[in-house]
């Protein structure tokens, strides 16, 4: 029913993308790629794709007159940008040529799922099939939401908003007024870990998906999702996954060789 084009230098984000949500449940039969702006735009002719993810630094080239090609071309396509942090400013001049919108990479699942939905409302004048708040699994405990308490649900919802920074069940505790020992006893008691132990697996786990889905530096990502100390990461990441960050790339990288 639709298709989408996705350009990007990196393979890796390119097969990242695809994977990163369920595209036919949105009517997504056709997926295109393109690793630089020439090709991207010969596709977007060729297939005149309903959507479009394009980075906003593809190679040397700037995703931003991509999308001006594609709109002089006549096709017809919501475009969205994929910006890092320092590339914003590359986001804001693409949205004034007439993208639909940016996303800030590491690109976030539910991120992505937003702009697909409002994209396909407003723009495609189509439906989408809407997943209530109650069927949704916490990505660490592997439980429906609606299954938790009302108030670890709001602290889960904290941890996601904040596990880059320094967040903690003490600075919770003294913004919601309660009692941190009660609320650690009440968090273990309906999620089996302690609030750090939590914080600690949301942080690794989203590390795990860029070191798999991105080329960033190890560095960058330790710090992105909130560890001052690579060696302390690198500790963490090591016990958790029974292996380095390195390791697990390039595992990654003889996998899909392979393929």
């Amino acid at each position: 029913m639709y298709t989408l084009l996705i350009v990007d230098d990196e393979p890796n984000i390119l097969m990242g993308m695809k994977a990163l949500i369920d595209w036919e449940s949105y009517g997504v039969t056709r997926i295109e790629t393109a690793t630089n702006c020439a090709d991207g735009l010969v596709r977007a002719v060729d297939t005149r794709p309903q959507l479009a993810l394009i980075d906003v630094c593809v190679g040397k080239e700037f995703g931003q007159d991509l999308v001006r090609r594609i709109k002089e071309a006549g096709v017809d396509c919501a475009c969205v940008m994929m910006s890092g942090h320092r590339e914003f400013g590359y986001a804001c001049e693409a949205l004034r040529c007439g993208a639909w919108d940016y996303l800030l990479k590491p690109i976030r699942a539910d991120k992505l799922t937003s702009v697909v939905e409002l994209i396909i409302r407003e723009k495609l004048h189509g439906t989408v099939k809407k997943v209530s708040r109650d069927e949704e699994t916490d990505p660490i405990l592997q439980r429906k939401i609606s299954e938790l308490p009302t108030l670890i649900s709001k602290l889960l919802a904290m941890v996601r908003a904040e596990y880059r920074q320094n967040i903690t069940l003490k600075s919770i505790a003294d913004r919601l007024r309660m009692n941190s020992t009660y609320l650690g006893q009440l968090f273990i008691k309906e999620t089996g870990l302690k609030f750090s132990e939590y914080v600690m697996l949301y942080r690794l786990n989203t590390a795990r998906d860029m070191i798999l889905y991105t080329d960033e530096k190890i560095s960058v990502i330790a710090e992105e999702v909130g560890y001052s100390n690579l060696n302390y990461f690198s500790t963490h990441f090591r016990n958790y996954f029974n292996m380095t960050p390195s390791e697990m790339r390039l595992q990654e990288e003889e996998k899909r060789r392979k393929e």
